[in-house]
């Protein structure tokens, strides 16, 4: 790769997309085989307005960016998803998450990584690993 992976350069590359805009993303730390982003909360991911809990798709949308972003000083991109599972332990409440990435596998064209997500209070909300296309695209 010829453009240096930073915390910085990775936040530029999270926040391109639109929806991970919508999401509030900021990557908070950056390792070789993982990464930690924060997601701020948003009105709008309530599910159930007399309880007021967070979506389940949207915790699934965090479990997979963790899992996806982990592998970005590997790869220096983002990549696409082959298979994702979701394991949800609690109701996520108002607040912002915090989204734990890390790399279990690394292979040349398949990937594997896991993620959790933990509310404002460090209790783990949802938990899941993915399989990722990292072969580098042609052309």
């Amino acid at each position: 790769m010829s453009e240096e992976i930073t915390l910085e350069r990775v936040q530029a590359l999270v926040t391109r997309a639109p929806y991970h805009q919508w999401l509030g993303l900021k990557v908070v730390a950056l390792s070789d085989d993982g990464i930690e982003l924060k997601a701020t909360w948003r009105e709008e991911w309530v599910v159930n307005p007399d309880r007021r809990y967070t979506h389940g798709g949207v915790l699934a949308t965090l479990i997979d960016l963790g899992g996806d972003w982990a592998m970005v000083k590997k790869t220096g991109r983002g990549v696409p998803t082959i298979n994702l599972h979701v394991d949800y332990h609690a109701v996520a409440m108002p607040g912002d998450l915090t989204i734990r990435g890390k790399i279990v596998r690394m292979g040349s064209q398949f990937s594997t990584a896991e993620a959790q997500v933990f509310d404002a209070q460090g209790k783990l909300i949802a938990s899941g690993r993915g399989t990722y296309l990292t072969a580098v695209p042609k052309g």
